[in-house]
């Protein structure tokens, strides 16, 4: 007995030993990393490359000028079941972290040490938080440095902006493939629908897009696109966000997103000409 108490001493006190230890490697790397980090306050300010359009006086569409094919939409006229499709596909507890998720860190590092030498991709655990430092003020450079950064300004951005106001600058900013930026310039884009036409399987394709948008091309992937589709649809079943009729629905919707629901535009190359000329000017 004396044995075994002398044992559970030692296990814990080394136990305590290692938690101190990570604790103050913690703290030493949240320090240095967050020396002279991207002001992100300025998000406040954010303001969007926009596409601008061209109409002739009847309404039709002459032309389009963007360096980066956006329609930018507040998040309170995003539809629901759009933010929780890309809530349920890229960050379950996005509700309740605090910018980086410790739960779904800890289960990436478990999966991806189980998962070590079989090939299989590693799995990440940024929350949409992390993601939105990334695109707008770290960049995509491979490193555990970056990575420490993209946390670190993540749990300040937390503290500065309000979960509706990351969402919004995350949904605007997003690349979704085919040269879209944001949801709503990806829902024309895909299936020439405003956000609001948008069905449940719909707006699961367009949260299978983020990580890799190349991978689920509508035409040249169309089985991964559609089984990504699929995923995100169960994943919003088991978030609770749909019930199991309306799932079973989404599932049976035909896959029909495509790359051609480009506008037609009525044919004016002088004057569109003259409008860009002018639009340089300004």
């Amino acid at each position: 007995m004396v044995r075994f108490l002398k044992i559970v001493v030692y296990c814990t006190s080394v136990l305590f030993i290692l938690t101190l230890a990570g604790a103050g490697v913690a703290l030493y790397a949240f320090w240095h990393y967050g020396q002279q980090l991207p002001d992100h306050t300025q998000l406040a300010d954010y303001q969007p490359k926009m596409t601008s359009r061209i109409h002739a006086g009847d309404g039709r569409l002459i032309a389009e000028f963007a360096n980066e094919k956006r329609a930018f939409v507040p998040v309170s006229a995003i539809p629901r079941h759009v933010i929780q499709a890309f809530i349920a596909a890229e960050d379950q507890r996005f509700y309740q972290h605090k910018g980086v998720d410790a739960v779904a860190l800890a289960r990436a590092v478990v999966t991806n040490i189980m998962n070590y030498g079989s090939g299989k991709r590693p799995v990440g655990a940024s929350t949409i938080t992390q993601q939105v430092a990334k695109n707008f003020l770290i960049g995509n450079e491979v490193s555990y440095e970056r990575k420490a950064k993209e946390a670190i300004i993540a749990i300040r951005m937390e503290k500065a902006f309000d979960k509706d106001a990351i969402l919004e600058l995350y949904l605007n900013e997003i690349y979704l493939g085919v040269g879209s930026y944001g949801v709503a310039a990806a829902s024309l884009s895909y299936f020439n629908k405003s956000l609001d036409e948008l069905t449940i399987a719909e707006a699961a394709y367009l949260a299978a897009l983020p990580k890799a948008p190349a991978n689920y091309h509508p035409t040249r992937r169309p089985v991964a696109a559609k089984d990504r589709r699929d995923w995100v649809i169960g994943r919003m079943l088991a978030e609770g966000f749909i019930d199991a009729p309306t799932a079973s629905a989404a599932l049976a919707e035909p896959f029909a997103a495509k790359t051609s629901g480009v506008p037609d535009f009525a044919e004016a190359d002088y004057f569109v000409e003259e409008v860009r000329r002018g639009l340089q000017t300004r």
